[in-house]
């Protein structure tokens, strides 16, 4: 299935795309969330499809796409998670998984223009699969119980200023990872059986130049490992994101001019869909 929110900010309707028929869920579930997920919401929904109960939501074209999930509790980043991604950033492939935190705040739709921050010089792209965990996760024995985890997948653009995350962090990367915006998600969240998540191709384009272009199999931590390990630190809680990490062709490589105002992202991922995000000054 694929779940999407669709609206103005703070008034996004839930749906469901069944082929070119946009379903309004409002009669199932107030909002696609962490609730939602943990609760049956997708087995519910599949249930009313089935029956002919979702009505089509009118106007459905016009509207904005929002984020396909309601604000979670935490977005966790995977860093360095592409050897190549690793190398042009001048760093060896880690040893151990690297983890770090956007402020949930920084979600946004897919499409929604991308406000370059005050006194950015360095704001980067970086394309990324990300993870939406549709139970309360710690602790888990094995990465063989991950999968069981996860209520579906979704693209996301991780953009960072990288001024802010490396120069002046302190060492601490979130400073450069959490301005406001810097986490298009969506169009959809794809549940699992509709995706192959582990071998999709994921891709950048600025200005209708290629800048990304890999496999989720070159991951260096794969979905698995990341979903077992986190929840040996920490607990995940239905609704939260991950974010898996990017691979090799951001600005940060030297390679290509950082992003500013006039700017146009376009972002995919192989069955998840498409972003596109337009860069205006603050």
């Amino acid at each position: 299935m694929r779940f999407a929110r669709l609206g103005p900010i703070g008034q996004e309707v839930p749906v469901m795309l069944d082929g070119e028929r946009v379903l309004d869920l409002r009669g199932i579930t107030t909002d696609i969330d962490g609730s939602f997920l943990s609760s049956g919401g997708p087995a519910r929904v599949a249930a009313a499809l089935a029956a002919g109960a979702l009505p089509e939501l009118d106007g459905a074209d016009a509207l904005r796409i929002g984020a396909p999930i309601a604000r979670p509790s935490a977005v966790y980043c995977i860093g360095m998670n592409y050897a190549a991604h690793a190398a042009e950033s001048g760093s060896a492939p880690p040893e151990n998984l690297v983890m770090f935190m956007k402020s949930p705040n920084t979600i946004v739709g897919p499409d929604d223009d991308l406000v370059i921050p005050r006194g950015s010089s360095k704001t980067d792209w970086e394309v990324e699969l990300a993870v939406v965990i549709g139970r309360s996760t710690s602790a888990l024995a094995s990465k063989s119980e991950s999968r069981a985890q996860i209520a579906g997948f979704a693209v996301a653009n991780d953009l960072s200023e990288r001024e802010w995350q490396l120069e002046i962090s302190g060492g601490q990367w979130s400073k450069g990872k959490s301005a406001p915006g810097f986490c298009p998600l969506g169009p959809w969240l794809v549940t699992p059986d509709e995706v192959d998540a582990d071998d999709v191709g994921l891709r950048s384009r600025v200005n209708d130049e290629p800048r990304q272009d890999s496999r989720t199999v070159d991951l260096i931590f794969g979905i698995d490992r990341i979903v077992w390990e986190l929840s040996r630190r920490l607990t995940l809680e239905p609704g939260d994101l991950i974010l898996t990490g990017t691979p090799e062709g951001v600005g940060l490589s030297g390679r290509f001019p950082y992003l500013s105002a006039g700017d146009v992202v376009d972002i995919e991922i192989d069955g998840l869909g498409h972003q596109r995000q337009r860069c205006v000054a603050a």
